[in-house]
């Protein structure tokens, strides 16, 4: 029967990474201008010039990627701070840490412009001092679920101002800016694909590492004592990985949030919450549905797009809602 199980789960995941391919060369062909899937093809493993080779290339194949990478990197997040925490609210833009990636990475487009190529770094420093605030000023003799909520809603209320004042100062260029805020992959290039692919790369691997770990830390402090685990250091270094996986995506793609709520939630009623199989098929399913809300983006009232960060608030809200009125908090 355990047998069969593990069998199982590992279908899921098979069956959710063959979806994702299908579903990234639909986004790739599809879009203001529809391409041809032969065209599509060609274009991706050819060099053969013209308006349908770079509009695949320069524009969907960058954004495709990036909506894959930032997705996964969400989604596992949110699986990682609802370990440490043992809370299901738990999720990057609720727990202040996108806010903090993101007021440190305008700070470094509007007054430092010669250290973007640095904003990854700075991302996952605002995300970490965004972290330590909330949960500090949450902490009362424990760490409640409510109270980490509403901590958290204050923290990215007044970080959300403090972002909106420093976009002033970016004079003509405010606009792109507040753009990027609202969570968008439209401006995304190569140049943001790999160096975002190498640290995607380097904290999952260190989530995946994790995830035997995850599923002792869960347990509670006592029981992880009694494995033999450090439970404080436990959990500030699966703090550090969530928070560097959600920091870098948002130095990216700006603030996008409910998929590191909502993916952790369908991935356990599917397949459990063992986080040897929850990690990577959170991985995944966290990359379809960013790349979904992307797709829909930027089809459903084309010639215009709708930010994917707009298009998942839309679809994650109602099911936040859903899950604080079921938590006992």
């Amino acid at each position: 029967m355990k047998k069969n199980n593990i069998i199982k789960k590992n279908i899921y995941i098979g069956i959710s990474v063959v979806v994702l391919i299908i579903l990234s060369l639909s986004s790739m062909k599809i879009g203001s201008i529809d391409i041809t899937l032969k065209e599509l093809l060609v274009g991706i493993f050819t060099n053969n010039g013209g308006e349908t080779w770079d509009i695949i290339r320069d524009l969907r194949m960058p954004r495709v990627i990036t909506a894959i990478l930032v997705g996964s990197s969400l989604a596992v997040s949110g699986v990682l701070l609802q370990a440490v925490i043992r809370n299901p609210l738990a999720e990057p833009s609720i727990t202040g840490i996108s806010s903090g990636a993101s007021l440190f990475s305008v700070v470094v487009m509007v007054f430092l412009p010669s250290l973007t190529s640095y904003r990854y770094l700075f991302g996952f420093l605002g995300g970490i001092l965004a972290c330590i605030v909330v949960y500090s000023l949450a902490f009362k003799n424990t760490l409640s679920p409510i109270r980490i909520v509403l901590t958290g809603i204050a923290v990215n209320a007044m970080l959300g101002g403090i972002i909106s004042i420093t976009t002033i100062f970016n004079g003509n260029n405010a606009s792109s800016v507040q753009m990027w805020l609202t969570g968008s992959l439209v401006a995304v290039t190569w140049k943001d694909v790999f160096p975002l692919l190498a640290y995607t790369i380097i904290g999952l691997i260190c989530a995946f590492i994790l995830s035997r770990t995850c599923n002792v830390i869960v347990l509670g402090d006592k029981n992880s004592k009694g494995l033999g685990f450090n439970a404080d250091k436990t959990r500030i270094i699966i703090s550090l990985v969530a928070v560097f996986l959600a920091g870098v995506s948002t130095s990216v793609a700006g603030i996008i949030s409910f998929v590191g709520l909502v993916v952790p939630h369908i991935c356990r009623i599917i397949i459990g919450s063992n986080h040897r199989y929850l990690i990577p098929f959170s991985c995944t399913l966290g990359a379809i549905l960013l790349l979904i809300a992307d797709t829909l983006g930027r089809t459903i009232a084309k010639p215009y797009e709708i930010p994917v960060g707009i298009v998942m608030a839309i679809l994650g809200a109602p099911f936040f809602l859903y899950l604080l009125r079921k938590s006992n908090v």
